[in-house]
């Protein structure tokens, strides 16, 4: 069960929960959460088929309406930039020499809206982001 009781920290770690639910939803398979090196932070890596995924994900919380066509609106996914994006990748390659892994590999990210007085959340992939 979540806990959506949150402050500002929490609210990024529920988001990344949230995320890593949403993506086994779409036959990806979590490997790993949260890998983190001095010069950059990958928040999920996962796979789906034969090849590797490095997930950004990028939560708000906000309330949710009724409204589909409002949420996508707001778009959380948007905030993260280039630089964040680059910062991603130079970890990801860092991450494939440190596993040995020679596959193919590529860069997404999640968005996600929360609402925590209603428990509800709602997730967007984009993929092959850079």
């Amino acid at each position: 069960m979540l806990e959506w009781n949150m402050d500002r920290n929490e609210s990024g770690n529920l988001g990344e929960e949230i995320a890593c639910q949403f993506l086994v939803r779409k036959g990806f398979k979590v490997v790993e959460r949260n890998y983190r090196r001095p010069w950059g932070e990958i928040d999920i890596v996962a796979q789906k088929g034969d090849e590797v995924r490095f997930v950004e994900v990028k939560a708000v919380s906000r309330e949710i309406s009724g409204s589909i066509s409002r949420e996508m609106d707001y778009r959380p996914e948007e905030m993260v930039h280039r630089s964040k994006l680059e910062k991603v990748a130079r970890t990801a390659t860092l991450y494939m020499d440190e596993k040995r892994d020679k596959r193919e590999y590529q860069i997404d990210v999640v968005g996600v809206i929360m609402d925590p007085q209603k428990r509800l959340a709602r997730c967007r992939l984009f993929e092959q982001v850079l």
